[in-house]
């Protein structure tokens, strides 16, 4: 794919998503690492669920911290695998509390160093939070990347590395969200909605969907 196909790509997709950012709700840094951690192999309609009862309650490193394990499971046992996220979590508050003066670091290195904080979540946090050019790869942006072929590759990292590499700059602030929300809404995982989406005479997808095939939805 040339570069020129990429820029029409992003192009398209910023006019087609005007707001592209993270359907999670939070209104601070610290807010948004916890939903993050708990967007691990769940939706974000159910972490925004889960999070919506938390917040009100405990919604610093110190407050999250005094409820404990126990305490933060009554909010977050809807959640998959809420039982070690909770643990991380509090582990997580505790580094914050005891390394940073309860304020979340601006730094991959130190913010991979949280418990339940991993790449992929550091992204997250640096792209979202701190504004920067960070592309965190998870299945809808390794699904779209495969699949459009703007950046194939075998691994999350590899896939990463590429997009880093080949998308235009106007768009790397962006491109996360444009990208995820693309993947979520209408690059979908078992019939993509070829007909209306917007890239199509861009993507490189061989086995497009049809119109007369199409049904609306996944």
């Amino acid at each position: 794919m040339n570069a020129e196909k990429r820029r029409q790509i992003f192009e398209r997709l910023a006019a087609a998503i005007p707001e592209p950012t993270t359907e999670l709700n939070y209104s601070t840094p610290f807010e948004l690492l916890i939903a993050v951690v708990l967007s691990a192999q769940a939706t974000d309609k159910g972490v925004n669920k889960a999070t919506a009862k938390l917040f009100p309650v405990a919604n610093t490193p110190e407050g999250i911290f005094a409820l404990g394990e126990e305490g933060l499971k009554e909010y977050i046992n809807t959640i998959n695998l809420y039982r070690g996220k909770a643990k991380n979590i509090i582990g997580l508050c505790r580094l914050l509390i005891e390394k940073h003066d309860g304020i979340v670091p601006q730094t991959r290195e130190e913010l991979e160093a949280l418990p339940g904080v991993g790449r992929k979540t550091a992204n997250v946090m640096l792209n979202t939070a701190f504004g920067q050019h960070t592309i965190a790869v998870d299945t809808h942006i390794f699904r779209v990347a495969n699949r459009t072929r703007l950046a194939p590759g075998k691994t999350v990292l590899e896939v990463e590395k590429k997009l880093e590499r080949s998308i235009p700059k106007a768009y790397l602030k962006d491109a996360h969200h444009l990208l995820i929300l693309h993947g979520r809404y209408t690059c979908v995982a078992r019939k993509p909605k070829c007909p209306i989406c917007p890239i199509a005479d861009l993507c490189e997808y061989p086995d497009k969907t049809r119109p007369e095939s199409f049904s609306g939805s996944e």
